[in-house]
């Protein structure tokens, strides 16, 4: 699917508008293209597949099993779990992250999911595995895991549920579903229809923002930019590293040669990997799409608790990978 959507976006910078592939503009809304379609064709995927499990599933059942085991942090192992073993971006992870909600999951639980899905995809695992080793690519996947756990339970205990968008809240106080509910799913799909074309409206909008903004960086910040100020020389590297990952948006496939260029120009490795644990975890594109899922407070305790657990990330993978 993405070759066939690499092809279009080719036909229609290259050869429609006239752009070079070596331009700025080119390489930006060509960028911009791809990853909008790709993006799009996903997030209506899962939402309405998010949906039709929503309808069918015992919600009340999972929900109450995982407030059982709130305290002992199953919950929040069980979704950062599926949130690794789920090959999702920022963005496309976001319509399960609101099916949750609306299913009345704990805050802390989805949010477990949310942060680790994107740091933990596997083709990437893959190809760290054939470029790192099976060691580095072990440490990088728990330790992806593990944020999510910890970044889930310590904002859950922060009590930010309160923070989720009211449009959040009120879909989770009408979702609630009738396990003893016998219809086909012909006959549920308009109400699916309904509800997931609400949501739709609520989120596209702000993905397209936040990818034309990555796709701006994308085409018009040059590498050498970042590797001046997150060099080894730097103490303060890792989290400079972090903060200027976050206006980009790339997947942590996309950004796999960027991080083997940086390494190649004497940039530590944990440092290069804080870098991109930032910009696929807590790039400004995301941002934007959390802004109508959360409100202000939780959008900052969450961008804080995960960047300092990246920073910390950074500088354990300096020590341990010199």
């Amino acid at each position: 699917m993405e070759s066939i959507l690499i092809k279009v976006a080719d036909y229609i910078v290259y050869h429609l508008i006239g752009l070079g592939s070596e331009t700025t503009l080119g390489s930006a809304l060509h960028y911009f293209i791809v990853g909008t379609s790709h993006i799009i064709l996903l997030v209506v995927i899962i939402t309405y597949l998010m949906g039709i499990i929503q309808s069918y599933l015992p919600l009340n059942k999972i929900r109450a099993y995982l407030e059982r085991n709130k305290n002992f942090g199953i919950g929040n192992i069980l979704a950062s779990t599926l949130g690794a073993v789920t090959p999702f971006c920022s963005c496309s992870s976001m319509p399960l992250f609101v099916g949750m909600m609306q299913s009345r999951i704990p805050l802390g639980i989805a949010l477990s999911f949310l942060i680790t899905s994107p740091l933990v995809n596997e083709v990437a695992i893959a190809l760290f595995l054939m470029t790192y080793g099976l060691k580095f690519t072990i440490v990088y996947v728990l330790f992806g895991i593990v944020l999510g756990v910890v970044g889930g339970i310590v904002l859950d205990k922060l009590g930010m549920s309160k923070y989720v968008a009211d449009w959040v809240q009120n879909l989770a106080e009408t979702h609630a579903v009738d396990d003893t509910d016998t219809r086909t799913l012909k006959e549920r799909l308009p109400e699916i229809h309904i509800e997931t074309v609400k949501t739709l409206k609520k989120l596209i909008p702000y993905i397209l923002v936040g990818l034309a903004v990555g796709s701006f960086i994308h085409g018009f910040v040059p590498a050498s930019f970042f590797e001046k100020y997150i060099n080894a020389d730097n103490p303060f590297a890792v989290p400079i590293a972090v903060i200027m990952a976050i206006p980009l948006y790339i997947d942590a496939v996309g950004i796999l040669p960027v991080i083997d260029s940086l390494i190649a120009k004497g940039v530590p490795m944990g440092t290069a990997i804080a870098f991109m644990m930032g910009a696929v975890g807590l790039s400004l594109p995301e941002a934007l799409l959390l802004k109508k899922v959360m409100k202000k407070q939780l959008i900052i305790s969450f961008f804080s608790t995960i960047g300092a657990g990246m920073i910390f990330a950074g500088y354990f993978f300096n020590i341990l990978f010199v």
